[in-house]
């Protein structure tokens, strides 16, 4: 099963570009290391992945199943060159968005597009900034006054901040095994291909290598370039995006911690004032959200057809 070699590659772009980004304002804030953030960043992932992760595998062979092995390998392959082109941008993007490019590219090409599941995976897309960003906001007043009535000394401020920064990128990382495992090796479940526990475990340990190795650059994109935040402002912004991502994978829908993780961020932007947004990585960003799919698509299409007349794959 040498195809499954570019599921691999997907997670460990996904690792490298959305993964990390449940610990990216932390990181960024100072209050975390970076190692430190790594390791539990992968650790969880592997958990969320095994417990919940066949969910958004489901949604995915709804939409449109690739069948066999080499299609898997089309759409994989396809979606994770996207993906990395996007990390060396250093753009947070969608890896489902990646993966939906590619296999709305086979279903059209094979006429096996189901729109009804397309059109959920869409609308959650768009949720899922605006959900983050409004529950950041909520989030900023009610952990703010709860503060308040504590009065910690600045000490223990510090010290609790940070605890609340781990736990609360520990439950991102959680989120974002249980939700986007399915981007990485669903399209490999089925028939004569993998069992929805191995594609979870195969997904889980491909996302934390890129966890690991190649993060840390989309980490600081989204932790300084877009709004400065303060260690108290990180802390919302995780929290906000581990439960935007955690509700998704209860519906069954594989979404983008990146998109979660900047809307959460543009929350905090809108409570500190919009002037505290920087409006050029934020067009820098919605290019990267645009372009993915058309960019998946396209090297999908090139692929299929190349495979298509090495007779690799079947004519539909």
């Amino acid at each position: 099963m040498w195809q499954v070699s570019s599921g691999v590659f997907l997670g460990w772009s996904l690792g490298s570009n959305d993964a990390a980004n449940v610990f990216g304002t932390a990181v960024a804030s100072r209050m975390v290391r970076f190692r430190t953030a790594a390791i539990l960043c992968a650790f969880f992932v592997l958990i969320g992945s095994v417990l919940q992760g066949p969910e958004g595998m489901h949604t995915y062979n709804e939409m449109s199943s690739a069948g066999n092995l080499n299609v898997a390998f089309v759409v994989s392959f396809a979606a994770a060159v996207t993906v990395t082109l996007m990390t060396y941008l250093r753009l947070p993007v969608s890896t489902s968005q990646a993966v939906v490019g590619a296999l709305v590219m086979v279903g059209l090409t094979t006429g096996r597009l189901e729109y009804g599941p397309l059109e959920k995976v869409l609308l959650c897309w768009v949720a899922t900034p605006i959900g983050a960003m409004l529950m950041a906001i909520v989030l900023y007043f009610l952990v703010g006054k709860l503060m308040n009535v504590l009065d910690f000394n600045l000490f223990a401020h510090d010290r609790y901040l940070r605890i609340g920064l781990i736990l609360a990128g520990s439950y991102g990382a959680y989120a974002l095994g249980a939700n986007n495992v399915a981007n990485v090796t669903g399209v490999f479940v089925g028939d004569d291909m993998l069992t929805p526990l191995q594609a979870s475990v195969i997904g889980a340990l491909a996302i934390g290598l890129g966890v690991m190795t190649f993060s840390r650059n989309v980490m600081m994109t989204v932790g300084r370039s877009l709004v400065k935040l303060d260690a108290f402002s990180a802390f919302v912004v995780v929290l906000s995006e581990a439960a935007t991502v955690h509700l998704f994978a209860y519906v069954g829908v594989p979404v983008s911690t990146s998109q979660a993780v900047v809307g959460g961020v543009l929350g905090i932007g809108v409570v500190k004032g919009v002037q505290t947004v920087q409006t050029k990585t934020l067009w820098k960003i919605l290019f990267g959200w645009l372009g993915t799919p058309t960019i998946s698509f396209a090297v999908a299409g090139a692929l299929y057809h190349t495979f298509l007349l090495a007779g690799l794959i079947s004519t539909p």
